[in-house]
């Protein structure tokens, strides 16, 4: 029997089935494209429910969404320190070695939770979960403390790009986190403030993003610093922008909360 495949993510599913078993995405809905081709990512029903090797991931709640893992025998996941909601008694916890960071001045921590037993994790803002289920050899890169939880089959660093914060804080530099599969395939959790919107763009096409509205990207697509001639009040330095370059996908959100430095 022919299965269906996610218009999302791409993973196939059984025929009949209301939701894709690889990222949660409806598939009964309509796909939204925007006429400048911006499509929304899907958002996930409430009490969704998905698999990842031997674990299963439910969405509860639609405004603040929690990522509730139910971690099987040998698998793990990682994520911020601060984003752990509840862990069952059982599920031991370890820190990751990310080196030298830090956040709001304190140490920067990555804290990896090991099966089997449940642990559920939050952003304290109000959004959209994107769920991208990561191929073999794929590399994403996403905007500081915005992903959520990842499957320890990928690889996490980071990096920092100088004169990017967004308009208001342009000039001290963003952190970049970059999550990579090699042999197998991961799954990384990403929240979005606001709604979430993704673009494929061609080799060499350009596009002007405001730093803060910028979530995720594949590790094709070019960022680069530029300035705008826009000098006016708090404005004196001129306006920092981030030109995306393709080929490859980006990911904005529509709200953006500024963290600070770290």
């Amino acid at each position: 029997m022919e299965r269906v495949e996610c218009s999302w993510c791409g993973g196939q599913s059984e025929p009949g089935r209301a939701s894709c078993e690889v990222c949660g995405a409806p598939l009964d809905q309509t796909v939204l494209v925007s006429d400048s081709g911006w499509r929304e990512a899907p958002r996930l029903r409430d009490m969704e429910e998905f698999r990842f090797g031997s674990s299963t991931c439910q969405v509860e709640g639609e405004i603040v969404p929690v990522a509730e893992i139910n971690l099987g025998q040998g698998d793990s996941m990682f994520f911020e320190h601060h984003v752990l909601l509840w862990k069952d008694e059982n599920v031991p916890v370890s820190a990751m070695n990310t080196g030298s960071r830090s956040f709001g001045g304190m140490p920067f921590v990555v804290t990896v939770a090991h099966g089997p037993g449940r642990v559920a994790v939050s952003r304290d803002a109000p959004g959209e979960m994107v769920v991208l289920p990561l191929h073999p050899e794929m590399e994403i890169d996403v905007r500081e403390h915005a992903f959520l939880a990842a499957s320890s089959s990928i690889t996490y660093s980071f990096y920092r790009i100088k004169g990017l914060t967004n308009i208001l804080h342009g000039g001290s530099g963003m952190y970049m986190d970059r999550f990579i599969t090699q042999g197998g395939p991961g799954l990384l959790l990403l929240h979005g403030n606001g709604n979430v919107f993704e673009r494929n763009l061609g080799a060499g096409e350009k596009l002007i993003v405001e730093p803060g509205a910028f979530l995720f990207k594949d590790s094709s697509v070019t960022m680069n610093t530029v300035q705008l001639p826009v000098k006016t009040g708090l404005l004196r330095r001129g306006m920092y922008m981030a030109e995306m370059v393709g080929p490859g996908r980006i990911g904005i959100q529509s709200m953006y909360v500024h963290h600070g430095s770290d």
